[in-house]
C-alpha cells in the first residue's frame, strides 16, 4: 500500500514519456497509485491481443502484484495493417521520416493507431487477464512537430490539421488511442464490483502471499 492509502498498481514500462502520459491521463481521482517498473519481457509474436495478454501474464508472475502492461500498434491500411504490433522496431530503424517514406508508392496514406492495456490482479492462474482497447483513425504524413515521442510526428488523426506531436497534450489525450484505452480501464475500476472493499481485500491477500 502506498503512503496515500491507495493500493499500488504496477505499470510495466521504462518509457518515461509514456509513463508521464499515462499518469496524466489517469488523473488524481484514479483509485490506485500507479508505480512504474521495468522488467525484461519476452518479445512475443502474434496478434496484438495474444501479445498483450502473454506480456501481462509474465509480468504478473514476476512481480506478484496487480499489474498493467500496454501494447501499441500503428497500422497502415495500404500495407494490410503492417507494421501493426511491430511498430516499435520499424520506428527504431526508420524513424518517423522513414515511416512516412514507406508509403511513398501508395496513394492510400490512411492508418489507425490501436492501444491495448492488459490488467492482471497479480495471479493470472486464478483470474483472467482483462483487456482494454482504444483506436484512433488518421493518416501518415511528413513528420511535423517535436520528435520526442515515438511516431507522433507522422500521425495526423482524422478531423485535425495537426499531428499528435503538434497537438496540445490535453487535446491529444482526449482523442488518442491511449487515452481511449485508459478511459476504458478507468471505467472498469469505477464499477462497484472492482472498488473497495473487494479490490482492497484481493490486493492485500496478494501482498501477504508474495
Amino acid at each position: 500500500m502506498s503512503s496515500t492509502g491507495k493500493m499500488k498498481l504496477i505499470f510495466v514500462s521504462d518509457n518515461r514519456n509514456k509513463i508521464k502520459e499515462v499518469k496524466s491521463m489517469l488523473g488524481e481521482d484514479f483509485p490506485w497509485t500507479l508505480e512504474a517498473k521495468h522488467i525484461d519481457l519476452p518479445e512475443f509474436q502474434g496478434e496484438p491481443d495474444e501479445i498483450t495478454r502473454e506480456k501481462c501474464k509474465v509480468a504478473a508472475k514476476q512481480i506478484g502484484a496487480p499489474v498493467i502492461v500496454e501494447d501499441t500498434c500503428l497500422c497502415f491500411n495500404a500495407l494490410g495493417g503492417m507494421p501493426g504490433p511491430y511498430i516499435k522496431w520499424f520506428l527504431k530503424k526508420l524513424k518517423p521520416e522513414g515511416l512516412h517514406r514507406l508509403l511513398t508508392g501508395w496513394e492510400d496514406k490512411s492508418a489507425y493507431a490501436v492501444c491495448t492495456f492488459a490488467y492482471s490482479s497479480g495471479d493470472p492462474e486464478k483470474s483472467a487477464v482483462k483487456l482494454f482497447y482504444g483506436k484512433t483513425n488518421g493518416k501518415i504524413v511528413k513528420p511535423r512537430g517535436p520528435q520526442t515521442f515515438g511516431w507522433d510526428p507522422c500521425f495526423q488523426p482524422d478531423g485535425f490539421e495537426e499531428t499528435y506531436a503538434e497537438m496540445d497534450a490535453d487535446e491529444k489525450n482526449k482523442i488518442s488511442h491511449r487515452g481511449k484505452a485508459l478511459q476504458a480501464l478507468k471505467d472498469y475500476f469505477d464499477d462497484p464490483d472492482t472498488t473497495p472493499p473487494k479490490r482492497l481485500k484481493l490486493a492485500t491477500e496478494q501482498e501477504e502471499a508474495s
